[in-house]
Parts: structure tokens; sequence; C-alpha cells
């Protein structure tokens, strides 16, 4: 592990004399289990007058000297193992832990390292006062894969301070300079297109959306490049970076806007699993394509019945100017299929009705190939961070029509299934004969848990990152 990643501080390489056993308590404190443990920390923890079934228990049993000798503990409620050990940090003094029973196999073991360092990194770049802490340290589970644990840190730390960042201090231009650290960190190559270069670049749909900003915040969409070898399969991560979404014209109401700095979700994911793979050194050739727009109220702004150019040819009737995520993405899907990438993934904080379908800390994954999604929602649940896949039933596309351009934007008079309908929006834009997948995301806490502070959240970066961390292109007939 590098001494400068961002998880290095919480972790320790071996025990010293000085390091404190964290204990698990089981799900039914028998008399034999209490047998296992020194006779006087179990008549200490039968004192205490707690449920020891209690989820979130921290208890800090002392030695003959009223010393911290030991650490006995449950897990929060309903948390899996990525949040296992993530109420601890906060809960106990400065020093070095280490779990007493470390029989964790490699997944358990990598998803309860990566709970312990996460939860010791909150955001507090915007508080004048700030509370500084020593990191608590773990002794490494022994079944813990180092490097995924780094490389989970680094990307969803990532995401996650991009879609906390304000607006005022995250346009366009900001969230371009996010991507250029990226591409320098890693050697990578960068190109641009801003503002009126869109129309003439092939992005009129893109420009539409943004052209509504105040000159300092133009459009632009960013395609980003790394590449690890010619014989490597080339994935394109898209992104959706709607930096602000006031809904344009059709504004959204005060309690919609609230949190619409959070609309660029989708570029931020994109690039946290770009770095997530980049720490692994995966062998993929990665382009990452973010749309980075603010969708503003103003004289310029696009309007409900306008039909808007795309890159690929199609015309689209702006039903809703507040559907504006979906147009942006229809270019920048158009040119990632032009690079002719073995897969296309794609991250958007799309609609509302993901979040009323499965909540907020679910996102839907749908496909054209039903096996793809399901084995990325797999890949998810098997790293403790879940996805569902969703049916793309192709015949809800009939109600995109329009009766004066190719498609619309939204399904008027069809109030249903709007994540589906969005991503069939999206499956007009990408390559028949490319591998596709389509995730619907959140990316916001309501509120605290431990490891997941509220605001914003990175979902799905360890599930994409896992699933291809391992991902094969099928071979091509010839």
């Amino acid at each position: 592990m590098s001494s400068d990643a961002l998880s290095a501080p919480f972790f320790a390489s071996r025990t010293t004399k000085e390091t404190i056993p964290l204990v698990a308590i089981p799900g039914k404190a028998e008399r034999a289990w209490f047998k296992t443990l020194p006779s006087r920390h179990a008549t200490w923890l039968q004192s205490q007058g707690r449920d020891l079934s209690e989820a979130g228990l921290v208890l800090l049993a002392p030695d003959e000297h009223g010393a911290l000798e030991t650490v006995y503990f449950t897990p929060t409620a309903h948390a899996g193992d990525s949040w296992h050990l993530a109420h601890l940090p906060s809960a106990l003094p400065e020093g070095r832990f280490a779990l007493a029973d470390s029989a964790a196999k490699k997944p358990e073991a990598t998803q309860m390292a990566f709970g312990w360092a996460i939860a010791q990194l909150p955001d507090q770049r915007f508080k004048s006062k700030t509370k500084d802490r020593n990191p608590r340290q773990l002794v490494w589970p022994t079944a813990a894969d180092r490097e995924e644990v780094q490389a989970w840190v680094e990307g969803v730390i990532l995401a996650r301070r991009l879609v906390n960042t304000p607006a005022e201090n995250l346009g366009p231009a900001d969230l371009s300079q996010a991507a250029r650290g990226l591409v320098s960190d890693f050697k990578g190559r960068m190109q641009e297109v801003i503002g009126d270069d869109l129309i003439s670049e092939g992005f009129p749909a893109a420009h539409a959306v943004g052209k509504g900003a105040l000159p300092a915040r133009a459009p632009r969409v960013m395609a980003l490049r790394f590449n690890a070898s010619k014989s490597a399969p080339t994935v394109a991560l898209v992104g959706k970076g709607v930096v602000f979404d006031t809904g344009g014209l059709d504004i959204k109401p005060r309690t919609s806007m609230r949190h619409m700095k959070k609309d660029m979700g989708g570029a931020a994911v994109a690039l946290g699993v770009a770095r997530t793979l980049l720490e692994l050194d995966v062998n993929l050739n990665l382009l990452v394509v973010i749309g980075a727009v603010e969708n503003a109220v103003s004289a310029g702004a696009f309007r409900p019945g306008d039909v808007l150019e795309t890159r690929k040819g199609l015309t689209v009737e702006v039903g809703d100017t507040d559907a504006e995520g979906r147009l942006v993405l229809a270019d920048c899907l158009t040119y990632a299929g032009e690079q002719e990438p073995d897969l296309i993934i794609d991250f958007a904080t799309l609609t509302g009705a993901a979040r009323v379908a499965l909540g907020p800390d679910l996102p839907p994954v749908m496909a054209r190939d039903a096996e793809l999604s399901q084995a990325m929602a797999a890949q998810g649940h098997s790293v403790g961070d879940p996805l569902w896949a969703m049916p793309m039933h192709m015949p809800y596309g009939q109600h995109l029509r329009s009766s004066i351009a190719d498609m619309c934007n939204i399904t008027e008079g069809f109030p249903f299934a709007g994540s589906i309908t969005a991503g069939l929006f999206l499956e007009r834009f990408v390559p028949k004969d490319t591998a596709w997948a389509h995730l619907d995301i959140f990316c916001w806490n309501p509120s605290s848990r431990p490891g997941r502070p509220a605001g914003g959240e990175a979902h799905a970066v360890r599930a994409v990152a896992s699933f291809l961390k391992g991902w094969k292109p099928a071979k091509k007939a010839r």
C-alpha cells in the first residue's frame, strides 16, 4: 500500500503488546461463549445490564487496573460486511486494534477493512472548525485484499467529495479540473469541447441543455483515455455531469431543487470507477466521457416544445426541460459508441422513478442483455455495494413517440416505468452491436449511518469496478 494512500493511516501491519482485541459478540451469547472469555470479562459483560444481541453495541472492557483491555461489539443492524466495523472508530480511544477472530474470508475481510477506513474520512472541507482526530488503527485482517481496500477508498472518496461540493465551487470547468487531476495522476490523455464549439463538433443536444448558463459555466464534453495495452479490451464509462439542475424552464419546486448539486453524480461515479480500476492497474483500456452542463433558468435556456438535433442524427422534441440528463447523455453515448469500445456503461442520477421503486440505497442496472445486468448485480451483492437488475422492457419504448420529431424526451400520457423508459431513451443512442449497461443512481444519503454520512454517496463504484476487474468481452462470431 502506498504511504500516501487515503487509507494508509488507518491500518497497521502487525500487532504489538499494546494492541487491543476486538471481539464480536455472537448473535446469541450463550453460556458456552461466556466460558471462552476471561472470567472477569464474562462477569463484567453480564453485569452491564445490556441486551447483548442489541445492534451497534460497543463495550469497553477494563483490565484489573481500569485500562482498556478488550472491546466487545455487535455490528449495526442490517449493515452487511462493508459496515460491520464502521461504527467502531468513533466509539474507540486512540490506539491499535485487531480482530480477535481472524477467520473472515477474503470478501468479508476486505469489506470490513474498507468500512473501517471510510468511516474515518469525513468531508470537512467547508466547515470553519474541523474536528482533527488521530486515526484508530486496525491490524490488517489476514485475508483482506489490501490493494482492493486502498483502491475502493480512493474511488469512493473522490466521487463522494465531488458530489458534496457546492455548485458555486463546482461548475463545468471545475469538474473538468477534477478530471484533469485523474489524467495527471495516471498519465492519461484528455480532449475537451467547450461552449459553442459543441455545435460544430457534433454535440448539439448537450449544448442546448447547457447554453442557458453563464459564459463562465459554459457546457462542455470531455473524453479521458487511459490505455493499458494494445491487446486489452476497451470499456467506456459515460457520466451525466449536470453540475446543478434547476429543472430549466420547467423549474423544480424548492424541495426537489435543494440537493441538485448532486446531479453530476453520474460523472463523479464514472471518475470514481476509473480511479479504482487505475489504482488496481486492471488490464483495461478506459475511455471516460463526461457531459458537464448547468441546466439554468435564463432567457437563453432551451424550451419545452423545442426540437433538438443530436449527434446521432435523431431529432428529439423536448417534452420537459427537467428531463435534461438524457439529452446530454444521448450525445455522449453516441460519441462513446463511435470509438468502438467492447463495453459501454453509463451512470446518471436520472429519475425519481428509480427511487420510488427501489429507494435511495439500491440503484437499478439495466441492459439489453439481461445476463449482463444480472452479472453486475450479483457482483455488487458480493462486495456489499448492491444493485438491482431492472428489466429493459422494449415495448415501453413506443411511448417515447413525438408527433413532430423522431422521439420525445419523456413519455407524455404514459406516467409509468419512468426509470425503464429513461433507459429506453438512452438505448437508442448506443450501437446495437455494442454491449451496454445503464445505471440510474441516487448518489445521496438522506441520513447518516456509520461509514455513510448524510450527503454525497458513491453508489456503484465498488460494484462496477469489481465487475470490470474480472470482466472479459464475449467472443464475437466470425
